[in-house]
């Protein structure tokens, strides 16, 4: 007998080395994989900068991540510009021209609605994880609560409704709005990093969840 459980126990033993070696590397070569990536995304930037002041020429090499921290850079000192009086005059002066032009005007206003609503400290847009019955009665799905309806469709229907996004799995950037009445919506109290985790594992990462009533 202990001719046969020998090899059993060193192939458990192999198979137990080499998941433990993957949840170690795997997480690690995928971080890796989409830091250089952004990174090198980012470092298009240096496209724009003339030849004979690129670092290549100037230094005789690259240097990795010098066009994120061109971004990051131009980011900040445009948040402190556009905070201060002379900065809103100018942002305001530009978003009057741009509004001048019919396509622009309509994707400018769409996309500064949406992120103004996402980062507004006091909004409550994907602030909130709750679940839903979808799609179908006994089946639950997460969501997140992006708003609280619209009074006209609330006035059609006859009662109130909310508006949830409905995030798909394992790419929770792509979904489903949907007009849900508020009575059957169930909040739960766990952050929305825990629940994204929670949809791109496809359930494999538990947060600690406990239901409540949505108010």
């Amino acid at each position: 007998m202990q001719k046969i459980k020998m090899p059993i126990m060193k192939k458990n033993r192999i198979k137990n080395y080499l998941i433990a070696g993957c949840l170690v590397l795997a997480p690690l070569w995928v971080t890796v994989t989409l830091i250089t990536y952004l990174i090198e995304k980012f470092d298009h930037v240096m496209t724009l900068v003339p030849t004979a002041y690129r670092p290549e020429t100037l230094i005789g090499f690259r240097i990795p991540g010098l066009g994120l921290l061109i971004v990051l850079l131009l980011v900040f000192f445009t948040g402190m510009l556009v905070t201060n009086f002379i900065g809103k005059y100018l942002v305001g002066l530009g978003e009057a021209l741009l509004a001048r032009i019919p396509l622009v005007r309509s994707i400018y206003a769409s996309v500064q609605q949406i992120l103004s609503t996402m980062f507004k400290p006091s909004g409550q847009s994907f602030r909130k994880v709750v679940m839903i019955e979808y799609p179908r009665k006994e089946t639950w799905t997460m969501a997140f609560l992006t708003g609280y309806g619209m009074p006209e469709i609330n006035e059609v229907v006859g009662e109130e409704l909310v508006t949830v996004f409905v995030p798909t799995t394992p790419n929770p950037t792509g979904g489903y709005l949907l007009f849900v009445p508020k009575k059957d919506v169930k909040e739960l109290s766990i952050s929305v990093d825990a629940a994204l985790k929670f949809i791109i594992s496809l359930g494999v990462i538990l947060p600690k969840e406990k239901t409540k009533s949505l108010r």
